[in-house]
């Protein structure tokens, strides 16, 4: 990403139903309905109680070795038996400068159970970056961002967003924009078991978190598969897993169904291969 790139998208920065985010390439249209959708099931939630949600089949968090601004060994190997905050960031985001102070608490107040890691997507000097670090007074490492770990991490659409590694190692949730203090304070607690005013609850990780598991969807946004027998799903399921949308995403039909539900290129896609499945079962019935 180059500068006049990374300022041209600071300056759309927007507000979502309350989720600011720091939009991030050609991708994010599809950050925005995310978030949205994110926030929107939250605050349904909200109504009867702070919910918790953690991934039930977890992946392995991608490692990397390298090192932060002040010259120290960050290891993804040395993270066991603590809660990692894993957030991707930038200096010109003015979404993640706002995140910045409920972060600093956050690694205050469990200092020896939690570790939170600033991923920056700066494209300039790592000396400028380390000059805002200590201009804002953060607490925690910062690394520079390379190709690989963020491809590593499925590609980043947007900033911030905050992978939430369990003490096991696994990452359990990620967040796309900024969200209430509470929504990490809550889920750092479970974590680490402590008490929590929250009911927790688990999910299955079917692309929320990392696009791979897209493959593993039964349902996606927006798609009738009504009509079809359990072969002719999987086979559909199987087209919108491999076949591209024609949006500028360049992902999956799949996954541009779970990131953006709104986009009408994959909506169509998708209608149009449930159609032509139906169209060449036995009887033509739909």
């Amino acid at each position: 990403m180059n500068r006049s790139l990374a300022f041209l998208l600071s300056a759309v920065a927007i507000t979502v139903a309350g989720v600011t985010i720091g939009l991030v390439g050609s991708r994010s249209r599809h950050m925005v309905s995310a978030s949205a959708s994110a926030l929107a099931s939250h605050a349904q939630e909200s109504n009867s109680g702070r919910v918790v949600r953690l991934a039930s089949n977890a992946s392995p968090v991608p490692p990397f070795l390298t090192t932060d601004l002040s010259g120290n060994v960050v290891s993804t190997a040395d993270w066991g038996g603590k809660v990692v905050l894993l957030n991707f960031w930038a200096t010109w985001c003015p979404a993640c400068r706002d995140e910045i102070p409920q972060l600093i608490g956050l690694a205050a107040r469990y200092r020896d159970r939690l570790l939170v890691i600033g991923v920056s997507q700066d494209d300039g000097p790592p000396a400028q970056v380390w000059q805002f670090a200590q201009a804002m007074g953060i607490n925690y490492p910062i690394i520079m961002a390379s190709r690989e770990i963020n491809a590593n991490y499925g590609g980043v659409l947007a900033l911030p967003t905050t992978f939430v590694v369990s003490p096991e190692g696994r990452v359990v949730q990620k967040h796309i924009g900024v969200y209430p203090p509470d929504v990490y304070e809550d889920e750092v607690r479970a974590l680490l078991g402590l008490p929590v005013n929250a009911t927790i609850q688990t999910f299955e990780d079917q692309g929320q978190i990392f696009l791979k598991n897209a493959a593993n969807v039964t349902e996606l946004p927006g798609v009738d598969f009504k009509g079809l027998t359990p072969e002719q799903k999987k086979a559909a399921l199987k087209r919108m897993n491999s076949e591209n949308c024609n949006c500028p995403c360049k992902m999956t039909i799949a996954q541009c169904r779970i990131l953006d539900s709104a986009c009408p290129y994959s909506k169509q896609l998708a209608a149009r291969i449930i159609q032509e499945i139906l169209a060449k079962s036995p009887t033509g019935d739909k």
